[in-house]
């Protein structure tokens, strides 16, 4: 088939803001985090870009989006004809119809596996070891990411049946939400939880984590329709409405139950929306996106407060604000569809449809949830037997980036200090500036 030079671009450029999401979600994160951890908080993220791109390129664009020779086992993972991406090459273009080149599908696709992976780092800030980090995110995104994305987006079971997830509300935020849940009661609670403040370091690194993110969505979302058409306007459009909308609303929230309004708020606010319109952005109406950020933003507010009442330490909200305002889009789904894509798929209670669509709704976020918790839990507890996933408590006390990473992420002492070691080694005097005769 013929390259279409439009569609093509319009992706390579959508693929380009996917991926810088990820380093958003580094400084976004790291922001959130005490200043003794943010190197490595961002580390994580820097960390998933590496190892699931090997994965990907060796074997999981082939798990995730090629068929399984065998007809039952491809209900629930892909096969290996496109292993290494060599037959991508060899076909140089999609056989969807869209003219775009398979290795430009292929990469688009994979920036979506880096950031659901960096996206479960964040309940584990403080406290995880660098390597059973990587060797989590290997295994992770081999054995539940891969097989997930078949399942929805690859001719899965889920697919077949007729799931509406535009963008990965399921693939992406309800996956890592149940993943960043499991992992935390795997590793446990940070020392100090409850006991110490832990406040964010870095608000207006958190800020411009968040505007990154929030930039890079419109790539991860109306990029999703793979083509230059009316559905992209629509996903761009409702993205945005989305995000503004549900940052109010933490707002809102935020100044009626503690009487301030915080710049925190607005950032996770503004993520909030942007996860719960993800799955739905091509297929409802502008007016059904003003109200599925209302909902997240004001849901997820709430949300972030269970780990107190339930006790478990999900260091900066990743099941707060993911896993539920994931859940709260995909559902959705269920009464305000208005554009079904394919035959297998309805519109919503609100648009005339029956309930089947929004029974597939439940069942997509439940199937999915409880695999991707149970496999967490599993994978992260044979890490912590083996090798240990979480570092030892005196080097959590001092600090995870000094003790992991021998360096620190503000070296401030070495302006006015002389004489003095820090931890990124000797600090040299600095001299005095000389007095200027009149």
């Amino acid at each position: 088939m013929k390259i279409d030079s439009g569609t093509t671009a319009w992706m390579l450029a959508a693929t380009a803001l996917v991926l810088l999401m990820t380093p958003g979600l580094a400084l976004f994160y790291g922001g959130m985090t005490r200043a003794k951890s943010v190197l490595n908080m961002m580390m994580m993220s820097f960390g998933a870009m590496i190892v699931v791109t090997v994965a990907w390129v060796l074997f999981g664009h082939s798990l995730a989006f090629t068929p399984n020779p065998s007809g039952a086992i491809d209900a629930f993972v892909g096969g290996f004809e496109a292993l290494g991406l060599q037959s991508l090459v060899e076909t140089a273009t999609a056989d969807d119809g869209s003219g775009m080149p398979s290795l430009v599908f292929s990469a688009f696709q994979l920036t979506f596996a880096i950031i659901t992976v960096a996206l479960i780092s964040g309940a584990i800030a403080d406290r995880a070891k660098f390597g059973a980090w990587i060797l989590f995110s290997f295994v992770w995104a081999a054995i539940v990411y891969f097989p997930v994305a078949h399942w929805v987006w690859g001719g899965g079971w889920l697919n077949t049946m007729g799931i509406e997830d535009f963008a990965g509300g399921t693939v992406v935020h309800i996956n890592a939400g149940a993943a960043a849940l499991a992992l935390a009661l795997v590793i446990g609670k940070r020392k100090g939880w409850r006991k110490e403040p832990m406040r964010p370091h870095n608000l207006p690194l958190v800020l411009l984590g968040a505007a990154l993110l929030w930039f890079g969505w419109f790539g991860f979302n109306a990029g999703s329709e793979l083509a230059v058409d009316g559905i992209a306007g629509l996903a761009f459009m409702n993205t945005q409405i989305a995000a503004a909308v549900a940052a109010g609303a933490w707002l809102v929230v935020e100044k009626l139950r503690d009487g301030h309004a915080t710049t925190l708020g607005a950032a996770s606010g503004a993520v909030s929306g942007l996860v719960a319109i993800t799955p739905a952005c091509g297929f409802v109406d502008p007016w059904a996106a003003l109200l599925i950020g209302v909902l997240a933003g004001a849901a997820c507010a709430y949300a972030v407060g269970l780990k107190y009442k339930l006790n478990y330490d999900d260091s900066l909200d990743v099941v707060g604000v993911h896993l539920v305002g994931g859940v709260i889009g995909a559902v959705a789904l269920g009464f305000v569809a208005a554009y079904p894509a394919t035959d297998e798929q309805s519109a919503g209670l609100f648009y005339g449809g029956g309930f089947g669509q929004l029974g597939l709704q439940v069942l997509g976020p439940v199937a999915v949830g409880l695999y991707s918790f149970v496999i967490t839990y599993v994978i992260g507890k044979v890490i912590d037997k083996t090798m240990g996933f979480r570092i030892k408590e005196e080097d959590e006390v001092t600090g995870i980036d000094i003790t992991t990473h021998a360096e620190t992420g503000y070296d401030l002492g070495s302006v006015h200090a002389s004489g003095v070691t820090s931890p990124n080694g000797p600090v040299t005097s600095v001299p005095a500036p000389k007095k200027v005769e009149a």
